[in-house]
């Protein structure tokens, strides 16, 4: 009773340390980390984590009859140190990497004691579920991965709402606990992918819910935050099993169907920002177009009235000019074409997933390209017309490069956003090595 106790009271310390937001203790110069952990423990009051300051004093150092000078000054001195390390932000960042190596230290100490507790998987074992699951809901994986490894019986219990720690990752949408699973043998995944909460969702039902609006802060738009959604989505949908994704819950709601009425206004948010988007930048784009297709016929230096060649066609900065004026054309015409593409696409759900992020991709970079080659054939022809000094012409090009910066500097995180988005491999690392190879239920 006493090692399980313990172990409760230990687990829900370490989640509150890796949280690193704990202000209990005030970590300073030269440290030191104690952990008290009495042979009865009644509530998480009893387990104490006192960090003792060993920063030099002045008091500390005087004699019992006389001061020391010296000891005096280093003490001064130290103290002085720690007020530049507090200024420059130096103290800050080495506070929080202590708290995360004591935060280390006391995880090793409650595994060491949790591998021999036996652990109910009812919900009566409120307290270690409350430790474990806010630890899955803050993404702390390290915790997660430590404690399994100490105790596997962990990896089997649920909480209140009947679901497992993999279901709480899903809800809240922590990929680093979530890829836990691609490290766990298939047997746990026979087990467990099929599970039921007390509601009658399984997992799929879990990942049909619309996130909380605090997990998809960090997601600018609501139409990637629905491509967000998505993925979480189909990727639960590819592991579980084939009757998982037309089962029931309690309401009689298919996973899909879940889907569906939880993200209703997320899609019609999603929507009008992408309309909204697009209406934006095609105005662009049709402009750069009609400008660079009248470019291509008012050539610098005129036509020879002969032939109706170019006058200075055989000139290499003629030919640049050209080339800039074509490629400006092009992506413009391009980047005209996607904006269109998403204005008269149907914007279901599924649009979201693929189809009109890579639209408003494609249509940003080439629209991104368009302007810098505008830029630089109003350049090359300026060079052609005007025979100017080296000190004007430094200064042209650097006029010109000040739109396109601009540009790229207003739209280039959300450029890299919708490219890692979807384009990159994503949040899921499906060949994660095994880290808990013989898991079975206890």
């Amino acid at each position: 009773m006493m090692g399980s106790t313990l172990a409760v009271t230990a687990v829900m310390v370490m989640a509150e340390c890796l949280e690193v937001a704990s202000a209990m203790v005030e970590i300073r110069f030269l440290a030191r980390l104690k952990v008290k952990l009495p042979a009865t423990v009644t509530s998480t009051n009893d387990v104490e984590l006192d960090v003792t300051d060993q920063t030099p004093t002045s008091d500390d150092e005087e004699g019992p009859h006389e001061r020391n000078i010296g000891k005096r000054a280093v003490g001064t001195l130290c103290g002085l140190r720690l007020k530049v390390q507090e200024f420059f932000g130096i103290k800050q960042i080495r506070d929080l990497k202590l708290r995360h190596l004591y935060a280390e230290k006391v995880l090793c100490c409650m595994c060491k004691h949790a591998s021999t507790f036996e652990l109910s998987r009812h919900r009566d074992d409120y307290a270690v579920g409350e430790a474990l699951f806010k630890a899955t809901k803050k993404g702390i994986d390290k915790f997660v991965t430590e404690l399994w490894k100490a105790n596997p019986a962990f990896g089997f219990i649920t909480n209140q709402e009947n679901r497992l720690a993999l279901m709480v990752a899903v809800q809240h949408r922590q990929e680093k606990v979530f890829n836990l699973i691609y490290g766990l043998n298939k047997a746990w995944w026979a087990e467990n992918l099929n599970r039921e909460d007390s509601d009658g969702n399984n997992i799929l039902h879990v990942a049909g819910v619309l996130a909380p609006s605090f997990e998809r802060v960090g997601i600018s738009s609501p139409a990637l935050q629905m491509q967000r959604e998505l993925q979480w989505y189909k990727e639960v949908e590819r592991i579980v099993p084939e009757w998982c994704k037309e089962a029931k819950n309690k309401n009689g709601e298919t996973p899909k169907d879940v889907f569906t009425e939880s993200h209703r206004a997320l899609v019609k948010d999603g929507e009008k920002w992408m309309t909204d988007t697009a209406s934006s930048f095609i105005i662009l784009s049709i402009l750069l177009v009609t400008i660079m297709f009248a470019v291509s016929f008012t050539v610098p230096g005129g036509n020879n009235q002969n032939n109706g060649l170019p006058i200075l066609i055989g000139k290499k900065l003629f030919k640049i000019f050209i080339i800039t004026d074509a490629i400006s054309f092009f992506a413009a015409s391009t980047s005209g074409l996607m904006f269109l593409g998403i204005l008269t696409s149907r914007k279901d759900e599924e649009d979201f997933h693929v189809s009109l992020p890579q639209k408003l991709m494609i249509g940003l970079i080439t629209l991104f390209i368009s302007i810098a080659t505008m830029m630089a054939s109003f350049c090359t022809a300026l060079l052609i017309m005007l025979q100017i000094q080296l000190w004007a012409l430094i200064l042209i090009i650097l006029a010109a490069i000040i739109p396109t910066m601009v540009f790229g500097w207003l739209q280039f995180p959300l450029i890299c956003e919708i490219i890692v988005s979807t384009c990159s491999q994503g949040i899921f690392k499906r060949k994660m090595k095994p880290w808990l190879v013989n898991l079975q239920e206890s």
